[in-house]
């Protein structure tokens, strides 16, 4: 499911509600890893309390999902490095051209600390501990 071709990043926000966004992301030999433009809501809400949980759907079927919750770290991509891999993943897609002038774009690493897998309703496989390669720095 770490192929899908999106997921819904929710985070709390300042009012303790959750607030859900679908959302880009890449998974790449080791931790989720998000590309946030900086002047949203989703991102003030990781500045303020850095923890998530990103819900990604099987796209062979609605009834199977991943959820991973976790804690965030947050790094400047200025140069939109990470922002153009994870574009590449989207047939090419530029996010700098989606984003206003002025306007930047930060690099979300989700460190898992707890997976749950569901299916059909049924929770199938709960980890409090994520496998190793998740933890690594990317």
């Amino acid at each position: 499911m770490l192929d899908a071709p999106y997921a819904v990043l929710t985070t709390l926000g300042r009012d303790s509600y959750p607030q859900s966004t679908m959302v880009a992301f890449l998974a790449e030999d080791g931790p989720v890893r998000i590309s946030l433009n900086t002047t949203r809501q989703k991102t003030r809400n990781l500045m303020a309390q850095p923890r998530a949980t990103l819900l990604i759907p099987d796209p062979a079927s609605p009834y199977r999902t991943l959820e991973i919750r976790g804690d965030v770290e947050i790094t400047p991509d200025d140069d939109y490095s990470f922002a153009r891999r994870v574009g590449q993943k989207y047939g090419g897609t530029d996010f700098r051209s989606a984003d206003r002038p002025g306007e930047s774009r930060v690099g979300v690493v989700l460190r898992p600390v707890r997976v749950n897998v569901t299916t059909s309703g049924r929770r199938r496989a709960s980890s409090r501990r994520p496998p190793r390669s998740w933890f690594a720095t990317v």
